[in-house]
């Protein structure tokens, strides 16, 4: 398996894109079940098959990452070859989890309390690899207005 199972919730969100998967396959509902019940080990293959596809598809379309905690952004963007980096650190009791902290970053991005830093490098694996590992660390997939801010302050 090359990331993770999807969870529960997951599975049952993409139940009808799950159906379709097993459909390529032809495999139905009634041998699904019979799957389920006979072959425990051959239903949970299709299920990691199924989830790295779902994950390959997703972390391709994938262009940016972030992650807070309560001093800290790290604002990631990540191209084909390469993923850049803006590091905030802020230097003082603020929280950046909580809207107000947040709200206070964005309008003050220039404080003296505020350290940016900036950085590229290119992957050191595979891509989609990387931006996974990103994720199961506490990142989430953004749309990238936080980070293109912060990089037009900065450039």
């Amino acid at each position: 398996m090359k990331y993770r199972q999807l969870t529960k919730e997951q599975f049952e969100s993409l139940h009808e894109e799950f159906a379709r998967f097993l459909a390529s396959q032809s495999i139905d509902v009634k041998e699904w079940n019979q799957i389920k019940k006979e072959k425990p080990t051959v239903a949970e293959d299709e299920m990691n098959v199924f989830s790295d596809v779902v994950w390959d598809d997703v972390l391709s379309k994938t262009s940016y990452v972030e992650h807070f905690s309560e001093t800290t952004a790290n604002l990631f963007k990540c191209d084909e070859k390469v993923v850049h980096r803006i590091a905030i650190k802020i230097n003082w009791d603020i929280d950046l989890l909580k809207q107000e902290g947040f709200e206070w970053l964005m309008q003050n991005p220039m404080d003296n309390s505020v350290d940016v830093f900036k950085g590229s490098k290119a992957y050191q694996s595979e891509r989609n690899l990387e931006i996974f590992d990103l994720i199961e660390k506490g990142s989430s997939i953004s749309k990238g207005e936080i980070f293109e801010y912060f990089n037009s302050l900065v450039s």
